[in-house]
């Protein structure tokens, strides 16, 4: 016998990538055909050794050791909201370091936001595909997802007519992530422009998880919103340092908003982490001044990697079908009609050493679909992705 657990909790389904990692516990895999692992989104590259000198010495003093102040390391909030300034707006002063807090990661960017946006009974909207994680807390805590259908004929677009028409009474925020998870689509400025209108109008807020905006497929600015005076009064900006300096295992990730919503996800933070890890923090900081050349190198790396994706899927026995593709991931189609997700990505995983993650993890309606996180492998290895998928469409289901 154990506690009666929370209901709403227990109903929530396990998480998703400990459920695929466990198709391959115990396994070994021959040399000549070693696992290919694109399951996790986890930069398939180590920090640089400057960085990881500067932790190191960091961790010689003895504040390092310390609690930091609830919202963050002071100097990290200023960097980083010089660094959006300066991307978004053009350094035109448009963020400050008060509309900054500093989280353990993205994802309880996403968590302490969401505690202070709604609570239970209440209702946010999440485009389909959407991140599971979002959907996992948003449930264990009453708050209905509401579904916009997945438009595979867009690249992974949602659309706005849609968005416009789940608002209801109860609807308090918009949920947008772009370049998205799972799809690696890029949403256009004019998109965002537009779903931060139609929020502004409708009086909720728009939540705008930009992880992976160092990895953008092209140049330019993601969107203009920071350049609007009236930004903070909607726009509800997610980040995370885990993927650009490969921190994921220090969680430090950042929520910009209006300083009086920050003033209430600050009570969330001191319960739940009182702050973010200090030598992650400090780590961030180090990024952010030093290591812009880096930066930008990798973003051209993944640029690369998807450029070899995209050559290796032209084969013509390939059977899958690339709907959209950018940043970290791939979202395709499968080949094999009437199977689901699960049973194709286990038979992957079993058959062709390949780990990629069902579609049905990520929504209703994504049984067609698998998604690849292309940015853990070398662009080398691309061809023998193509290849073991064109194997799995050629063989007997």
């Amino acid at each position: 016998m154990s506690p009666a657990v929370q209901p709403r909790l227990a109903a929530v389904a396990a998480p998703p990538i400990a459920e695929a990692q466990g198709w391959i516990a115990g396994r070994s895999f021959p040399a000549d055909r070693p696992l290919i692992d694109v399951c996790q989104a986890v930069p398939g590259y180590p920090p640089p050794p400057s960085l990881v000198s500067t932790m190191a010495q960091a961790l010689a003093a003895p504040a390092t050791h310390r609690y930091t102040e609830v919202p963050g390391l002071p100097a990290l909030r200023a960097a980083l909201a010089a660094d959006i300034d300066g991307l978004y707006a053009g350094g035109a002063g448009a963020v400050t370091a008060e509309e900054v807090l500093i989280t353990a990661g993205c994802n309880q960017a996403f968590c302490l936001a969401l505690s202070a946006l709604a609570q239970a009974g209440d209702e946010v909207i999440l485009p389909l595909p959407h991140y599971f994680n979002y959907q996992m807390w948003l449930q264990m805590n009453g708050i209905v997802p509401r579904s916009v259908a997945f438009r595979p004929q867009t690249g992974g677009v949602p659309d706005l007519d849609e968005i416009a028409a789940a608002i209801g009474p109860a609807t308090r925020a918009l949920v947008l992530i772009s370049p998205n998870n799972p799809t690696g689509a890029v949403y256009p400025p004019a998109f965002l422009e537009a779903a931060f209108e139609l929020c502004r109008s409708a009086g909720i807020a728009l939540v705008l998880d930009e992880t992976y905006r160092d990895f953008m497929p092209g140049d330019g600015v993601p969107h203009g919103l920071f350049r609007r005076p009236d930004w903070a009064g909607t726009l509800v900006h997610l980040y995370s340092f885990s993927k650009v300096f490969c921190l994921t295992g220090h969680r430090v990730g950042a929520i910009a908003a209006a300083p009086a919503l920050l003033d209430q996800v600050g009570k969330a933070m001191d319960c739940v982490a009182i702050c973010a890890p200090h030598l992650g923090q400090l780590a961030a900081l180090e990024g952010l001044k030093s290591l812009g050349d880096w930066r930008r190198g990798n973003a051209g790396l993944m640029r690369a990697r998807l450029a070899a994706l995209r050559s290796a899927f032209a084969r013509p026995d390939i059977g899958y079908q690339v709907v959209s593709a950018g940043a970290y991931f791939a979202y395709l189609r499968h080949p094999h009609a009437g199977r689901g997700s699960h049973a194709v990505a286990r038979r992957l995983a079993d058959a062709q050493n390949l780990l990629a993650l069902p579609g049905a993890m990520f929504g209703p309606g994504q049984d067609a679909y698998l998604r690849l996180a292309f940015a853990n492998v070398d662009a080398a290895l691309m061809p023998q992705i193509a290849a073991r998928l064109a194997a799995d469409a050629a063989a007997a289901f």
